[in-house]
């Protein structure tokens, strides 16, 4: 397993991730709009100007993307973001990371293994202290953010969605 940026050399892999959550109906946490990309490169592109604060759009804060990456079969098992910054909605319901994992790759413990490769990343980026949300219920996220040393907070409510969102912090 490997964890690395997007590329077009994944383009179909990221297409097959892609439509494997819009077949189940899961969402796609932690893959900075992936849902709306019938194109890899538009997805990409938009990845790439997430990097950087001239090209982030007003209402997002500059991301590191991730993919997880089975280097045998080349099958995408997993997506990871970095936010490097808060705006007010991601401090509050969003937190520093979001992932997810393709449905019928759960509980393989791909989540965790993909959390605390990327906790390394935060730290060199200046963060100390990570927030990491997941809907409340989600026991499968729960545990992979226990398992990588998360502190619960508190739970929020989320009108928009109308969930309830559990909150944990990780110290660097």
């Amino acid at each position: 397993m490997k964890l690395i940026e997007p590329t077009m050399e994944y383009a179909n892999e990221i297409q097959e991730y892609r439509q494997a959550f819009l077949k189940s109906g899961d969402s796609m946490d932690g893959c900075g709009g992936l849902r709306r990309f019938d194109d890899s490169q538009d997805w990409i592109d938009q990845v790439e100007s997430l990097k950087k604060t001239e090209t982030t759009p007003d209402n997002w804060v500059t991301c590191s993307q991730y993919i997880y990456v089975d280097e045998v079969t080349n099958k995408i098992v997993g997506v990871i973001q970095i936010r490097h910054y808060f705006n007010e909605f991601i401090e509050k319901y969003a937190g520093h990371i979001g992932y997810s994992v393709a449905p019928d790759e759960r509980r393989k413990g791909y989540a965790t293994k993909m959390l605390g490769l990327v906790l390394p990343e935060c730290k060199r980026l200046g963060i100390d202290k990570v927030l990491i949300c997941c809907l409340e219920g989600n026991e499968g996220s729960k545990r992979t953010i226990l398992n990588n040393g998360g502190v619960y907070e508190s739970t929020v409510f989320e009108s928009n969605e109308k969930v309830n969102l559990e909150r944990y912090w990780i110290e660097l």
